[in-house]
């Protein structure tokens, strides 16, 4: 039997469970925004493109609902000739066929032809789209906004359409509650408290990632990988973690370790922070580069690191 809830009629409500998938351009905000609608950290965030790379489940948990969030990285150009480019958009692209409802994400104010091309993908699924106009607290002046909403209400017979902010907040509940009457009514399709498909390890390892992505800016475009190699919890249920960065070429490897080291000391120093409070016990971390020729072309490698998966 599904759960029920009150509704404001004093009816019983059915309580709605299902799944959206979480499509957008790169950059878009779609993992802060799958974020704050959970209300923790499931998935990484960086301030440039394609820091996501795996289908990543956000399960965002509400009296009477429950919204299971497919955070996929972002559609890019099909041009791109290297195999990490084609398991991403492979990944982005099979996620709305899974889901209930379709959230796309763009970038409030703004809206291309990269925008165009991730609507046809949400269209050709079939199912309905919400649309997220993200960021609106960088537009300025706002009298922007509902001229700028208009015109990508034309594009399409959207669901809704909601302008919201995942930095500071502003609209994620009305986000949420929208999406909700587009879910099916059921039992939950996972433990309340269960936020993510995704494991701890699984978790550490985006988080060095994470911190290389955001150290290193533009100085390795996508060629780092991580790998947990090490992990052992003692008697006190602390953990001392072992990974290895994987970029393609020895002088990437000289740009992450840096001189004398500091470069991947300080990647070490700020991952150790983020685990210890993300994982909530004390953590100890060792970090080695290694080098693999062109893994990013090659899909052994990218099995290995679980793209795809």
């Amino acid at each position: 039997m599904a759960k029920a809830d009150a509704s404001t009629d004093g009816a019983a409500a059915p309580f709605r469970a299902g799944t959206v998938a979480v499509l957008g351009r790169p950059n878009v905000g779609k993992s802060t925004l799958v974020n704050a609608l959970v209300g923790q950290k499931v998935t990484i965030t960086a301030p440039r493109p394609q820091t996501t790379r795996h289908r990543i489940l956000g399960i965002a948990s509400r009296p009477g609902i429950q919204l299971v969030l497919i955070d996929t990285p972002g559609l890019h150009d099909a041009g791109r000739k290297h195999a990490i480019n084609r398991v991403l958009n492979r990944t982005a692209q099979a996620a709305p066929s899974e889901a209930d409802a379709v959230l796309l994400v763009v970038e409030a104010a703004r809206f291309d032809a990269a925008d165009r091309a991730a609507l046809a993908v949400a269209r050709a699924a079939g199912r309905p789209v919400v649309l997220a106009a993200n960021k609106i607290d960088k537009v300025k002046p706002r009298t922007r906004l509902l001229p700028f909403l208009a015109q990508v209400a034309a594009e399409h017979e959207f669901a809704a359409l909601l302008p919201v902010s995942a930095q500071s907040g502003d609209g994620v509940e009305e986000l949420a509650q929208a999406l909700s009457t587009l879910l099916p009514a059921g039992d939950p399709l996972y433990p309340e408290d269960q936020l993510s498909d995704r494991s701890e390890r699984f978790l550490a390892s985006e988080l060095i990632r994470e911190q290389v992505v955001r150290q290193l800016h533009d100085e390795l475009p996508y060629a780092a990988a991580v790998v947990l190699e090490e992990w052992q919890e003692d008697e006190r249920g602390a953990l001392r973690l072992g990974a290895s960065i994987f970029v393609e070429r020895e002088a990437q490897k000289a740009i992450v370790v840096g001189a004398g080291g500091a470069m991947i000391k300080s990647i070490g120093t700020a991952a150790r922070r983020a685990l210890t409070t993300t994982l909530g016990r004390p953590v100890h971390l060792q970090l080695w580069c290694k080098v693999r020729d062109n893994w990013s072309d090659d899909e052994a490698a990218l099995r290995r690191f679980g793209y795809g998966d």
